[in-house]
């Protein structure tokens, strides 16, 4: 699961100001909700990038290693910068099933999503593999939505994955999945022991 493997402009200008939303961007909808702090109606957008935001999703990616470097046991490179694996990095632009997206929050980048078809033998679905906000945007319900959202959308299912040391994220995707207008099932894997999986589906398994 994951990555661990041009300037853009100031931080404070809009994401379409900083690297233009050209064809090669596919605007996948806007949520418009009232966020859980005092402020005005949010506007949410994934942007599904393309090759040329490869730098972008990699150096967004830095500030998510870095958060998650504790359980990981991940070290920075000789460079200072944390390990990428470019291949893998590609496939998000090369496999259909893959996919890099970008987050908006008004305008600005808030995070990303990255989205990869299962590898797990025998699995058939789609794997929410890596779900980023700032910390500016954190503690607004924008990552429940966007969650939401996409486990509800599509025809697959889905699978959902995080480290059982990490109990930001539990607490988050338990929110999340308890919450969920479809069916949730506990998986037991033995690829990855220290992960804990579900799989959303469109129906009730039997």
């Amino acid at each position: 699961m994951g990555l661990h493997k041009s300037a853009f402009g100031s931080a404070n200008r809009k994401v379409g100001q900083c690297i233009g939303l050209h064809e090669g961007f596919v605007n996948n909808g806007a949520l418009h909700f009232f966020t859980e702090s005092p402020m005005p109606e949010t506007t949410v957008e994934l942007i599904q990038t393309g090759p040329e935001e490869a730098e972008l999703i990699r150096n967004l990616y830095q500030y998510y290693a870095y958060e998650s470097s504790d359980w990981e046991q991940e070290d920075v490179e000789g460079d200072g910068r944390f390990y990428i694996h470019d291949e893998h990095l590609a496939r998000y632009w090369q496999d259909p099933q893959w996919s890099a997206n970008l987050l908006l929050v008004d305008g600005y980048i808030a995070g990303f999503l990255l989205i990869e078809g299962s590898e797990v033998p025998g699995m058939d679905a789609l794997e929410l593999a890596d779900l980023f906000i700032l910390k500016r945007y954190r503690r607004k319900g924008i990552g429940r939505a966007i969650a939401t959202q996409v486990l509800c959308s599509g025809e697959a299912n889905w699978l959902v994955r995080f480290y059982d040391q990490d109990e930001v994220s539990q607490a988050f995707w338990r929110t999340v999945l308890d919450n969920l207008p479809r069916p949730v099932q506990t998986l037991e894997l033995e690829d990855e022991p220290n992960l804990v999986s579900y799989l959303i589906t469109r129906v009730a398994l039997h």
